[in-house]
């Protein structure tokens, strides 16, 4: 099969609107009857969710802080193989990092030997563009600024401007988006509002995708897209959880890393999905469940009503599956969830932990994770941590050790009863 070539988008800094131009460039080249392979760099697990459904097929995440090259190259060849374009998104600005100063948008530029196409927020800009570009073009030799794509442009005479002074950089410009707010999209506490709880959001695409069809050079793009360096063999995934795993998926569960499931099923596992939403358990020939991470604190009274969906946990906790949630997952685990309200709903009480979200406080960070569980996984991990709920510890033993992306030591992280255990970290691979 063909092996596409491939481009990352990034920009300056956050909120540069890389996501929606990422979305709408999709949707354009789709449009065009091009395959186009979307991944993310980093570990959100919210745009890839759009980036999928633009693309109508699954992305993944590249991660360059958790990954080791090997399978950041492997797992890029893998999803541009049969593809016309791999096309990645960037994370914050192309080269922000960790606090260690690894896992930038550079870095994984470098690894995998794809130019980048800077997009740039125009808005309070104009003759001073041209330096800005010059700067991130010029910073690190090993990665490829090829063009730009300016953003939120005011008028015509601002695009002028903007346009005059990019020409002392020599760096092609591939189009100007006017600012338009059918552009913008809606978010919460987490990211982005899941495109199935986005109100006409197949609109959106189709608006998103005509704006980059009117206002860039698709084919300029296109032509700047180079081959990926290396096919390096794709190392072990993570051994599955079990034989047979049930997993939670509906919008309280929507944030599983592909990859992940991926390398469960090449190792042969079986893979069933279950809603809780839907009050469905988990199948009764499973031997493991995994709850992903994703929204409950939104959902605590239907979760809380689910019935089936508690006994089928205690079910499969009794005949000795191994239960496994991480982050929204680790706090339906517990015996209640306290909402923005103040409101507790009941959980599922397979730990003792209840976690509450009406005293918002932001986590956010890698983390290395080190535990001596039932989980079938090296002792060593790479993972993340995003949240803004906390847990009341319960006197069970945690699940992880941690530290940060910077060897800082935190405070140990979730619980373990048995066969049972959580916590709010989203694992990755092993290092």
């Amino acid at each position: 099969m063909s092996l596409a070539k491939g481009l990352i988008v990034s920009a300056p800094r956050s909120g540069s609107g890389k996501t929606v131009i990422t979305l709408g460039l999709l949707a354009a080249l789709r449009r065009r009857g091009l395959v186009v392979a979307p991944a993310k760099s980093g570990p959100d697990y919210i745009d890839p969710q759009f980036s999928g459904r633009a693309a109508g097929r699954e992305a993944i995440n590249l991660d360059p802080w958790a990954m080791p090259q090997g399978q950041l190259r492997a797992l890029a060849v893998q999803q541009a193989t049969g593809a016309d374009l791999l096309l990645v998104e960037g994370s914050m600005g192309l080269f922000d990092a960790a606090a260690d100063g690894q896992g930038s948008t550079g870095d994984l530029a470098e690894t995998l030997g794809l130019p980048v196409i800077l997009v740039v927020d125009a808005d309070r800009h104009s003759q001073s563009v041209a330096p800005l570009v010059a700067g991130f073009t010029h910073w690190r030799p090993g990665v490829t600024v090829a063009g730009v794509i300016l953003n939120r442009v005011a008028s015509a005479r601002h695009e002028r401007m903007l346009v005059s002074a990019l020409q002392e950089t020599g760096i092609p410009l591939l189009g100007a988006i006017p600012r338009r707010s059918e552009l913008l999209m809606p978010e919460r506490h987490l990211g982005l509002v899941l495109p199935e709880e986005t109100s006409n959001f197949e609109s959106f695409l189709d608006y998103a995708a005509q704006v980059m069809a009117d206002f860039i050079d698709l084919d300029q793009l296109l032509a700047l897209a180079a081959p990926l360096a290396g096919q390096d063999a794709l190392p072990a995934a993570l051994p599955p959880l079990g034989q047979r795993i049930a997993i939670a998926r509906d919008k309280a569960f929507a944030f599983a890393y592909p990859h992940l499931l991926d390398g469960w099923r090449a190792q042969g596992a079986e893979l069933g999905f279950f809603s809780p939403l839907a009050n469905e358990g988990p199948s009764p020939s499973a031997d493991a469940v995994f709850l992903p991470g994703g929204y409950p604190e939104l959902h605590g009274g239907v979760l809380a009503a689910a019935g089936a969906f508690h006994a089928g946990l205690v079910a499969a906790r009794d005949r000795g599956a191994l239960i496994y949630g991480e982050c929204g997952g680790f706090m339906v685990m517990g015996e209640g969830i306290v909402d923005k309200d103040g409101t507790t709903h009941p959980m599922t009480g397979l730990l003792g932990v209840t976690t509450r979200i009406d005293r918002p406080k932001r986590v956010l960070g890698y983390r290395r994770l080190l535990h001596q569980s039932a989980l079938p996984w090296p002792s060593g991990l790479n993972g993340h941590e995003f949240h803004y709920s906390s847990a009341r510890g319960s006197g069970l033993p945690p699940l992880f050790e941690a530290l940060d992306a910077e060897g800082i030591r935190q405070p140990p992280m979730g619980a373990v009863l048995g066969r049972v255990m959580g916590s709010y970290a989203h694992v990755i691979c092993a290092p």
